[in-house]
């Protein structure tokens, strides 16, 4: 079983992730809030961050910054609604920011139940997959010293 970190100000598209992710068969930490975020990050060991681009009090991207910096080893999906008001000025792709400062993946809200759980799976895939590739490399080093690292 998977520990997710899912940090969302929106109490009701929490708790939609939360019981899609668990249905799934994750265990699932939730915050409100980027300070409840990095508290649980640092007190839980965590396989995954789903973490929204646009929360109170960490605008911007001081959201997938602060929590890539944190735990630079730990996958994190970005996810935003973030919709300009005027459609007259083209809006930027916040979602590309995010994956320049760090986040593996990003999903742009509303977005589906099987679109999550397909990227969450995705990238818990691609995590045991580095995870076992270097475990393999750390073993070949080891016999090629004699056992001694």
């Amino acid at each position: 079983m998977s520990r997710l970190l899912l940090v969302d100000d929106d109490h009701l598209l929490r708790s939609a992730i939360r019981a899609w992710l668990e249905a799934d068969g994750h265990e699932v930490i939730t915050a409100d809030c980027g300070a409840s975020g990095m508290t649980a990050l640092r007190q839980d060991a965590i396989d995954l961050v789903i973490v929204d681009i646009f929360m109170p009090h960490m605008q911007g991207f001081d959201s997938v910054r602060t929590f890539h910096q944190c735990a630079p080893t730990t996958p994190l999906i970005a996810i935003s609604g973030y919709v300009f008001a005027e459609n007259r000025i083209p809006a930027p792709d916040f979602l590309r920011m995010a994956l320049e400062l760090g986040a593996t993946r990003c999903l742009r809200k509303p977005f589906t139940s099987e679109a999550l759980l397909g990227v969450v799976s995705a990238v818990l895939a691609e995590r045991d997959a580095k995870a076992a590739t270097l475990t393999t490399a750390e073993a070949k080093r080891a016999d090629i010293h004699g056992g001694s690292s």
